[in-house]
């Protein structure tokens, strides 16, 4: 993940801060050359890194610090509130108009993800109600409105397309069809390239005088370091850009870019890719990536991946039935694949305050393994997912032939139900410690990960 390397260098910092009763003008210089040297490794630009520096150094300095009882925590709050700021502060949502359909622009150079991104976005905004429309504005990249269609259709959101005439007459004529069918918000996939050309900007400037959207929304690679900060201020100066998505942040990326654009462009970054999948996008908290820097965490932004990954009517149904003793293998299914969606065990593990994601890093639930327990499970009969005890030795040959597996993959997964009927049992009793310690043996009692359960790492 990215701020990976950023964040041990900056906890390195402090730690010789600890266990001092008070601070000198030399400790915090000395801290002030290692945080600036890590801000530099992180590819942010050194004029950013400078500023930012100086006024934490002053306020460092001050009598609030050093007259404190615990003076090193005073510096990292004093650091977490400079490094939000110089992510913007707050939360900055999609601009939307309000006359009916509201259009985003994607623009940005080749290869930075503008329309698996942009894809991302719009089914985010599907679940807070929206109507959005994809249109093919890109009709030069080989394929590109072919992959536009093909996400749509996996996002099962309708994508508007006239092959490869002009961009602008694509666009106008997508704001009509959006009014005709009811899409309140439209987002246009615009054309990139290698590098900032003078066709590409005017094409981009006719698009935008055309149809006046309510929000340019610039993608930029976070691989790409200072060179993505240098797209963004070429990109608001010839189209005047209101807001940022960076991409691939669950990569190698050193994170200078996020701290880099806002203090370049006083642009907000609004959106954040963090993976491949296409539920894998978030809107960006400053406070919380400046909480994941410092290594104190982002419950919330855990909390928010929880919510999205399980149904809580469903949750509901399943504690029941866990206590009544009615678990069946259909309802183990359907946790396996609810766990699926919560993603990378290292990201999770540094959203928990004092969790070490170097610890899981690389981590991930096995997903062989869980696609093996899902074939044994879908090639059993209704009957049999419901009563798992009537699984003879011939039923098990069956089931494992019919999945493509073994008969011992099939024991294996009857024993890990058991082992969760057994656990729910005990918790249902007066054994709750016992029960704790159990699970902590087992690796936490959930499938997908830990302890002898599908996903072993």
């Amino acid at each position: 993940m990215a701020f990976e390397n950023l964040s041990d260098k900056l906890n390195a910092a402090f730690k010789r801060l600890r266990g001092k009763g008070r601070l000198t003008a030399g400790d915090i210089k000395e801290v002030m050359r290692e945080v600036r040297l890590a801000l530099l490794e992180a590819d942010v630009s050194y004029k950013v890194v400078k500023d930012f520096t100086r006024t934490v150094t002053e306020r460092a300095s001050g009598a609030e610090v050093l007259e404190a009882l615990s003076p090193a925590q005073m510096v990292v709050k004093i650091v977490n509130e400079e490094l939000c700021s110089l992510m913007g502060g707050e939360n900055q949502k999609l601009n939307i108009s309000s006359k009916s359909p509201s259009v985003v622009m994607l623009v940005g150079l080749q290869g930075a993800g503008k329309t698996t991104n942009g894809a991302k976005l719009a089914a985010m905004m599907r679940k807070q109600g929206k109507r959005p429309l994809l249109v093919a504005c890109d009709i030069y990249r080989p394929a590109a409105i072919k992959q536009l269609e093909t996400v749509g259709a996996q996002l099962d959101i309708p994508v508007f397309q006239m092959g490869q005439t002009d961009p602008v007459e694509i666009a106008k004529a997508a704001i009509d069809h959006a009014k005709k069918h009811g899409n309140d918000l439209v987002f246009l996939d615009t054309a990139g390239r290698l590098h900032i050309d003078e066709d590409l900007m005017n094409e981009l400037c006719a698009i935008r005088d055309a149809v006046e959207p309510a929000e340019i929304l610039l993608v930029v690679d976070a691989m790409t370091g200072q060179d993505a900060v240098n797209a963004a201020t070429a990109f608001d100066e010839k189209l005047g850009v209101t807001g940022v998505m960076l991409t691939k942040l669950d990569g190698d990326a050193r994170g200078g870019a996020a701290l880099s654009i806002r203090a370049a462009t006083g642009k907000p970054i609004k959106f954040i890719g963090t993976g491949e999948k296409l539920d894998m996008i978030e809107a960006f908290h400053p406070d919380r990536m400046a909480s994941r820097i410092l290594g104190m965490g982002d419950v919330l932004t855990l909390i928010e991946k929880a919510e999205q990954s399980f149904d809580e009517k469903k949750a509901r149904e399943t504690a029941e039935k866990l206590l009544q003793n009615r678990f069946t293998l259909s309802d183990y299914l359907d946790q396996m694949n609810q766990l699926r969606g919560m993603g990378d065990l290292g990201d999770l593990a540094g959203m928990i305050p004092g969790m070490d994601s170097k610890a899981l890093k690389g981590a991930k639930m096995d997903e062989k393994a869980l696609s093996r327990q899902e074939a044994i499970i879908l090639s059993m009969t209704p009957a049999e997912r419901a009563n798992p005890a009537m699984l003879n030795s011939s039923r098990k040959k069956r089931i494992a032939a019919g999945s493509g597996t073994q008969v011992v993959d099939v024991n294996r997964l009857l024993k890990q139900y058991d082992a969760m009927q057994q656990m729910v049992k005990q918790l249902s009793g007066k054994n709750m410690r016992k029960m704790q310690k159990k699970m902590g043996r087992m690796g936490g009692g959930f499938p997908g990960f830990g302890g002898g359960f599908p996903g072993r790492f």
